[in-house]
């Protein structure tokens, strides 16, 4: 099964994720598919979240299963930038 998941960078206590495309067996840090967006949890607001709208639909259409969280950052993005149809 593939998932639409995080992998975690950056250094201890400073997280930085990827919104990457995976096989559900792989391991968190582990090889992607594809990467199609970043996570920064400790910028600003406005900065935090920058996922490729298109590329994820693409993704659940051909049935990829968001986790929880980065369906809330899908939805984040959506609300921000207002791309409901792409």
């Amino acid at each position: 099964m593939v998932k639409i998941r995080l992998k975690r960078l950056g250094a201890k206590k400073r997280p930085y994720y990827r919104v990457v495309v995976m096989d559900a067996r792989c391991p968190r840090d582990g090889k992607a598919i594809e990467e199609i967006g970043t996570y920064h949890p400790v910028e600003a607001e406005d900065k935090q979240v920058n996922v490729d709208i298109a590329r994820a639909k693409y993704w659940m259409g051909v049935g990829a299963q968001p986790t929880p969280t980065v369906k809330q950052l899908i939805n984040r993005q959506i609300a921000k930038t207002g791309n409901v149809s792409e």
